[in-house]
């Protein structure tokens, strides 16, 4: 076996790799999804972009189910926290989720004309409530949510759902939905027939400019935003015990991170950088170049939350000694050593399949 603290550390890099995998390939779909309707397209148009994305669209469901299995297998703590305080957003994911390939599977399947504006419908609604929520539940990650563990490890949350609506959660949810939809033009402008294409690129660069313009109005709010930090000294290979550490709140805490390793800027800043490039390739009509700009900018983004929270996983601003980190939240060793010897693999073979599937469907 592993030494314990290194076990957790790279099933937390799993974790992060799973839902960058998600991200890019969910994220897809679902920023196309809530382009629907902003597209003017017509009805041959939506008949083919449904019959590109429907191949890929059940497959692409694995990536989430693999995020909440690495979680439930290796923080089941955490897993536990996050869904019972954010069940009903949850379940609003998982519904649409689950409705998008049957709507695009239907919609090219059933011709009576009545039946497409409902089907659009649902695949709007099917794009827009996955990105607003999973923004959401990120900037309530951030902020921290209120659930507090007793002694005997009872799940008490504490909130209520219109607090998760706090403006420092909605910013996130605009940020991501504007990097969704931009990602989600730049591909239609690469696929898409010539007059798609026009519409495409205006639609990639106004999306564009608003994510840089968010991700910038979001990295200055967290320079003031409350933070957390272990106080206590931190046991990577110690045993599972969220209570038996003392956590601190204050501003611009989520920076210890950078201060203490400088290069960690490097993400947030190739990001950005990312996501400007990504305009000037969009403006000079080389959007293949254009898209592989955005996926990085996305999977920076997210790998941005992950080290921005090091070592917390699950923040409480009410009790903040429940809070949770990888360290004193995960499963036991021989769990994380059989999570790390089949997620390892599975990781590969899934980033392999979709890569493949979408050259196949090029």
């Amino acid at each position: 076996m592993l030494d314990y603290d290194i076990l957790r550390l790279l099933c937390w890099g799993l974790l992060g790799l799973f839902t960058v995998g998600f991200a890019l390939s969910s994220g897809l779909e679902m920023g196309v999804a809530l382009l629907l309707p902003f597209l003017q397209l017509s009805e041959p148009q939506r008949r083919q972009i449904a019959a590109r994305l429907a191949p890929l669209s059940a497959g692409n469901q694995a990536w989430l189910a693999a995020v909440i299995a690495v979680l439930y297998a290796g923080w089941p703590t955490v897993y536990a926290v996050v869904f019972s305080s954010f069940q009903n957003l949850l379940l609003c994911v998982i519904l649409a989720v689950c409705i998008r390939p049957i709507g695009l599977y239907f919609r090219n399947s059933l011709e009576h004309p009545d039946w497409l504006p409902y089907w659009d419908k649902a695949l709007f609604l099917s794009g827009l409530l996955p990105v607003v929520v999973l923004g959401l539940l990120a900037g309530n990650l951030l902020k921290g949510f209120p659930f507090h563990l007793s002694s005997d490890m009872h799940i008490a949350f504490l909130g209520s759902l219109a607090g998760l609506f706090n403006p420092f959660a909605m910013l996130v949810a605009a940020c991501c939905l504007a990097l969704l939809a931009a990602y989600a033009a730049v591909y239609l402008q690469l696929h898409g027939d010539p007059a798609l294409q026009l519409r495409a690129k205006a639609v990639a660069q106004t999306t564009v400019i608003l994510f840089l313009l968010l991700f910038a109005l979001c990295g200055g709010w967290i320079t003031h935003l409350e933070g957390y930090h272990v106080t206590t000294e931190i046991l990577p290979d110690g045993v599972s015990n969220p209570l038996a550490k003392f956590v601190k709140r204050g501003d611009g805490l989520w920076l210890d991170n950078y201060e203490h390793e400088p290069a960690l800027w490097v993400i947030p800043g190739l990001a950005f950088l990312a996501g400007i490039g990504a305009w000037v390739l969009c403006k000079f009509d080389r959007a293949y170049w254009a898209l592989l700009a955005l996926a990085l900018a996305l999977a920076l983004a997210v790998l941005t939350l992950g080290v921005s929270m090091f070592p917390f996983l699950a923040p409480s601003n009410i009790s903040l000694n429940s809070s949770l980190t990888l360290w004193d939240a995960s499963a036991s060793q021989t769990a994380l050593t059989g999570l790390l010897g089949f997620a390892g693999p599975a990781l590969l073979v899934m980033a392999v399949a979709t890569r493949g599937l979408f050259r196949i469907l090029r």
